[in-house]
C-alpha cells in the first residue's frame, strides 16, 4: 500500500473494491497509534456503516486506544464532541459525504476538532504502507457506547444564536436530510428554536432518497414542497451534514456562493475582519464582503485548508461555494447546524431570504467536469496553463485564469478522477463560452494522449 490515501476530505472509495474493511482496519491502527489515546468514532447512515465502523474501531483498539462509539452523527457533531472532551485525542468519521451510496470513507479528526492537517495525514499514510504494530493482548483498547453527543451539539449551536428572535419570528421550513446523518439533530435543532418543520428524506435507512449532493437538479422535491407549503426556508443537507444549501420561500434554489455572501455580510455586521474562502468561490462574495467593510483571503479548495487559514487570519467567517460554512465562534469546521441556525437568525432579523438574495450583485457561474485519470492530472494542468496566454494566472489551486470580464478555474478533484472547470462572468454568454473552450481543451488533450 503506497502513495497518497487522503484526498481533499478524507479517504474514500467504493465499498469492497477500493474502500475495504482491510483498509479501514489499517487506517484505524495507524490513527490509533498516531493519536495514542481515546478516539471518538461516528458514522453517517450508509448501508456499509456498521462494517466500516467495526473495522476502523478494531484497528484503533489493536493500537491500544479506547473507542468512544457515538453512533450515527453529523460530522460537525463528532468534531464538537472531540473538541469538548479533553480526554479524547481525536476522531474518525465514517462517511463518504456527498458521494453515491456505494462509496464510504474515513475522515480523520485532530484533537482540536478540525480535520487533520496534511502532515498528520502523511503520518497515517506512512504507517498504512507497512504493517502497523499492535499492542500486547493485555493492552488492547475497548469500546464505550456514548449517548447524547447529538443533543450536546444542538445545545451548543442554540447558545450561539439569538434563539428568542428566531422563536418570535414564527418561521416554517422544509427540511431534506438525504436520509443522512442529520435526520435526528436538525429536526431537534428546529424544535429547540421554535421553528415548524415539514420533512422529506429524514429516514436514516441507508439509501439517500435522492442523490446526496445538494445541487439544484437533485432537490426538485424540496423546491416544490417549500413553495407549496408556504415555508419561509428550504434546507438541504449532504450525507454527513457538514454542508447545507438553502431554498427561498418561493421555491428558488439559492447557490452556496449566495449563502456564503449573505452570511458573510451578517457576520461582518457584528465584527469587521477577514472572510476566508477558496479560489473557486464566486466574485460576488468578494464584492459583498468589501462593501460590508471586510476583506477576502483566498485559499486552496478544501475545508481543512480554509479552517486553518481562518485561524491564522483570525477571520470572522469562512466557507466554500458548495454549502460548507465555518463559524469561528463555534468551531473551525464546516458546520451545517450553525448554518441553519444562523440563516434563521438572519431571516428573523433582516427579512425573507428571497429579498436578501435580490440585493446581491449578479454573476453567472458555469460548472463543468471532465473524467481524468489520476496519473494525468498534472499533465492536464500544465496544458491548461499554456492555454491561458493573455490572462493573469493564479496557481493557488489548479489554474485560475483571470480576465477583465471574468475568470476560469480548472483544477483536479481531490476526491474523484475528475477535472473540475468553473467559469464566471457578469455576462452569461462569456461565462458559458469560456467554460466550453476550457472543457474542450481538456477533452482534446486527453483524447490526443489516449489515441
Amino acid at each position: 500500500m503506497d502513495g497518497r490515501l487522503f484526498g481533499t476530505n478524507g479517504v474514500r472509495g467504493v465499498v469492497n473494491e477500493d474502500m475495504t474493511a482491510d483498509l479501514a482496519l489499517r487506517l484505524g491502527k495507524a490513527i490509533g497509534a498516531a493519536l495514542g489515546g481515546d478516539v471518538a468514532v461516528a458514522t453517517d447512515t450508509r448501508a456499509s456503516a456498521d462494517m466500516m465502523r467495526a473495522a476502523v474501531s478494531s484497528g484503533i483498539m489493536a493500537a491500544g486506544s479506547d473507542v468512544h462509539d457515538l453512533g450515527v452523527l453529523p460530522t460537525p457533531a463528532l468534531q464538537h464532541y472531540v473538541r469538548a472532551h479533553g480526554g479524547v485525542k481525536g476522531g474518525v468519521m465514517v462517511t463518504a459525504s456527498h458521494n453515491p451510496p456505494q462509496f464510504n470513507g474515513v475522515k480523520y479528526i485532530s484533537s482540536d476538532g478540525t480535520e487533520a492537517s496534511r502532515e498528520e495525514e502523511e503520518g497515517v499514510e506512512a504507517m498504512c504502507s507497512q504493517e502497523a504494530p499492535c499492542v500486547p493482548w493485555g493492552s488492547v483498547g475497548a469500546v464505550r457506547k456514548v449517548a447524547g453527543a447529538g443533543e450536546a451539539y444542538v445545545d451548543s449551536v442554540v447558545s450561539k444564536v439569538d434563539a428568542e428572535a428566531i422563536k418570535a419570528a414564527g418561521l416554517r421550513v422544509c427540511l431534506d436530510c438525504a436520509n443522512g446523518a442529520a435526520c435526528e439533530t436538525t429536526p431537534m435543532l428546529l424544535e429547540r428554536l421554535g421553528v415548524a418543520a415539514v420533512t422529506i428524506n429524514c429516514n436514516p435507512q441507508g439509501c439517500p432518497g435522492r442523490p446526496s449532493e445538494p445541487t439544484e437538479e437533485n432537490l426538485s422535491d424540496l423546491l416544490a414542497m417549500t413553495r407549496a407549503t408556504g415555508s419561509d426556508l428550504g434546507i438541504a443537507h449532504d450525507g454527513d451534514a457538514d454542508r447545507c444549501v438553502f431554498v427561498a420561500g418561493d421555491g428558488t434554489y439559492v447557490s452556496g456562493d449566495k449563502s456564503l455572501a449573505l452570511l458573510s455580510r451578517h457576520a461582518l455586521s457584528k465584527r469587521k475582519g477577514a472572510v476566508v474562502t477558496p479560489v473557486s468561490t464566486s466574485s460576488l462574495v468578494e464584492e459583498v464582503v468589501n462593501g460590508a467593510g471586510g476583506s477576502v483571503v483566498y485559499t486552496k479548495v478544501g475545508a481543512p485548508t480554509v479552517a486553518r487559514r481562518m485561524i491564522e487570519a483570525r477571520a470572522v467567517f469562512g466557507g466554500e461555494e458548495n454549502g460548507g460554512l465555518i463559524f469561528p465562534e463555534h468551531q473551525y469546521c464546516r458546520d451545517a447546524g450553525m448554518a441553519v441556525a444562523t440563516m434563521l437568525e438572519c431571516i428573523a432579523r433582516e427579512g425573507p431570504l428571497g429579498g436578501q438574495v435580490s440585493t446581491l450583485p449578479v454573476y453567472h457561474t458555469v460548472k463543468r467536469k471532465v473524467g481524468c485519470p489520476e496519473g494525468m492530472k498534472a499533465d492536464v494542468l500544465r496544458h491548461i496553463a499554456g492555454e491561458s496566454a493573455g490572462a493573469r494566472v493564479d496557481d493557488t489551486d489548479g489554474v485560475k485564469a483571470i480576465f477583465d470580464d471574468g475568470w476560469v478555474l480548472a483544477r483536479p478533484s481531490g476526491t474523484e478522477p475528475l477535472f473540475r472547470i468553473f467559469s464566471e462572468s457578469k455576462d452569461e454568454r462569456v461565462a458559458s463560452s469560456r467554460a466550453d473552450r476550457y472543457e474542450a481543451a481538456v477533452r482534446e488533450y486527453l483524447g490526443r494522449r489516449f489515441d
